[in-house]
């Protein structure tokens, strides 16, 4: 199953809540950069996670463990699964692939474990993993509320190609919070966004994108900022820092633009991905 990363188009907080958490508003949408999460049936009833990658933890830490723990005790499941993780998404990059791969896994789980399970259902349980898993088991564009679990769809945005580059460096979402001073920082216009979005108006995307946490990280990683400034000087329409980065990405329509926004920022960072908005839903 494709595990396909997202973005923030939008991003605000609004107050830190009773509970620990932060209360957000934001827009997210898929893009079409994605793992690939594979599931096997196991002879013993265990959880086993495969992966190449040294970043991947392989046992509780992993979300897509996690999503699969909880389905077994929440059901009463006594088989076992092996979870194979392709990664693709870069890993602490602001772009959820975790969250992904948790939530592709319990859509696939779903189907191998036969528990007839709703889309929604699915979300209701993704929750208890993280906040962003429950977009990720929807995917398309949504509006997300509360910690980030309650999702509100919206139509796609207007199709585009996006360009990321993540520097080689880590970015602890906990600091970020941590630091961030919610007077004195500009909070981007979220319904505007929406309204954009719904409009279809590409160039009101553009001018309305924000990250309220934007500024924390750029002030904690200078190199953060200047993927920002070099991705602009290249020609992207615009450049933002996805979730709590370390990731920017850059919109463009038009292949020639693209092109000399990703050649520049292939000589000036290592990691550069082009990829389409995807911005719809999964099947069930």
């Amino acid at each position: 199953m494709k595990a396909p990363a997202k973005i923030n188009l939008s991003l605000d907080v609004l107050h830190k809540r009773p509970d620990g958490y932060h209360e957000v508003k934001m827009v997210m949408t898929t893009i079409d950069l994605a793992d690939r999460v594979e599931l096997m049936d196991l002879y013993c009833d265990k959880i086993q996670i495969i992966s190449h990658n040294r970043f991947v933890p392989d046992d509780e830490r992993n979300l897509a463990y996690q999503a699969a723990k909880l389905l077994k005790e929440k059901f009463g499941v006594r088989r076992g699964v092996a979870i194979s993780i392709t990664k693709c998404i870069p890993v602490a990059a602001g772009l959820a692939g975790g969250s992904s791969d948790a939530a592709a896994t319990l859509r696939g789980l779903n189907k191998l474990w036969g528990l007839g399970l709703s889309l929604d259902e699915l979300a209701e349980i993704g929750a208890e993993i993280g906040s962003d898993v429950p977009f990720c088991v929807y995917g398309g564009t949504a509006i997300a509320t509360g910690r980030g679990e309650k999702i509100e769809h919206i139509p796609a945005p207007p199709p585009s190609w996006v360009i990321l580059a993540k520097p080689t460096i880590g970015v602890s979402t906990g600091d970020v919070y941590r630091n961030l001073n919610l007077q004195s920082v500009d909070h981007p216009n979220v319904d505007g966004m929406v309204a954009a979005i719904k409009e279809k108006d590409y160039e009101k995307i553009c001018a309305l994108a924000g990250n309220v946490l934007e500024s924390v990280t750029l002030n904690m990683h200078p190199e953060v900022a200047q993927i920002k400034e070099q991705m602009k000087r290249f020609g992207a329409d615009v450049s933002l820092m996805s979730g709590s980065g370390p990731t920017v990405f850059g919109l463009v329509q038009h292949d020639s633009r693209l092109q000399r926004v990703y050649n520049g920022l292939r000589g000036f960072c290592e990691h550069v991905y082009a990829v389409r908005l995807i911005g719809e839903r999964h099947e069930q």
